[in-house]
């Protein structure tokens, strides 16, 4: 079955193209377009309890933070434990607002922060992948997280203090391969919401993007992976940052562990060398920050 569809995914690719800057594909390509789309936004491995062998997407991955432990939720179709009765509304509200269908919050640990830079065609080409797949009925587990940071009608005053909502704005300057990788990586694969340090209150802080920090999903130190020489990944080449994208293996032969073991393996090795080079070359361009994380 994940043969299939990974076969079905690199077919449409290289078919069409990401084509991200150019007019919608055809509705009859948005299922196979959303096969990569899943994939370079991460969904798999957030949303699969793999650890205790859940069903894919069916939710229940424990995903720790400062404030507690919270649990991802089922995105089978579903209609009564997933998001099978969910409108294409519902599902743009989701991911560029923060919003769920009854009009509550989602806390910030589901990077709706990133994925309102996400084109609507986009956004809905992951959902008809998704609603593609077999629903799998499976209850969401509770978050176990303690007041008030369960209180889910705060993130409305969190929004307004920290979130910008809005679709991606792509750089009249930049070639086609930046816009590429500027797209992946601030719209997509949501790297900045791993590398860059959060204030008190769980916001990213916007003039250390990238920079790294001790203090990452799941309590792992994420590295800075911008250019700078000391400290980040200045004297990386491009070729070096495809390599570790597709193989997981830094310049030292060293291999990636971790969450980000899992982003290559469910997502980022799979995608078309061209959008490696496009994420490589604009992590690149990132200004430089020195900012020393780790030993």
């Amino acid at each position: 079955m994940r043969f299939a569809v990974r076969l079905a995914g690199r077919a449409a690719l290289f078919a069409v193209g990401l084509n991200l800057v150019g007019p919608a594909l055809a509705a009859e390509n948005a299922v196979e377009r959303g096969v990569y789309l899943v994939r370079a936004a991460g969904c798999t491995s957030c949303h699969t309890d793999a650890k205790n062998e859940g069903e894919r997407f069916a939710g229940g991955r424990a995903l720790k933070t400062p404030f507690g432990v919270y649990y991802s939720p089922n995105i089978t179709p579903d209609k009564v434990t997933g998001i099978g009765a969910w409108s294409d509304g519902d599902f743009l509200a989701a991911l560029q607002q923060g919003l769920n269908p009854d009009g509550s919050h989602y806390f910030p640990v589901f990077p709706y922060t990133t994925y309102t830079r996400m084109r609507d065609e986009d956004a809905l080409a992951i959902k008809a992948y998704l609603f593609s797949l077999k629903p799998v009925r499976r209850a969401n587990t509770p978050h176990a997280v303690s007041m008030p940071f369960n209180w889910r009608w705060t993130m409305g005053i969190w929004k307004w203090l920290y979130f910008e909502p809005g679709r991606f704005r792509f750089d009249p300057e930049a070639d086609e391969t930046l816009r590429r990788g500027a797209y992946l990586v601030e719209a997509l694969a949501h790297c900045g919401e791993c590398h860059t340090p959060r204030n008190f209150a769980g916001a990213v802080d916007r003039e250390m993007w990238m920079a790294g920090t001790v203090d990452g999903p799941e309590g792992e130190i994420a590295p800075n992976i911008t250019p700078d020489p000391e400290t980040g990944i200045g004297n990386w080449s491009e070729g070096d940052i495809v390599t570790l994208l597709k193989d997981g293996l830094k310049p030292d032969f060293d291999d990636v562990q971790g969450l980000m073991s899992e982003a290559i393996r469910d997502g980022l090795k799979d995608l078309p060398e061209t959008d490696l080079k496009a994420i490589a070359r604009y992590l690149k361009s990132l200004p430089a920050i020195e900012h020393k994380v780790g030993k």
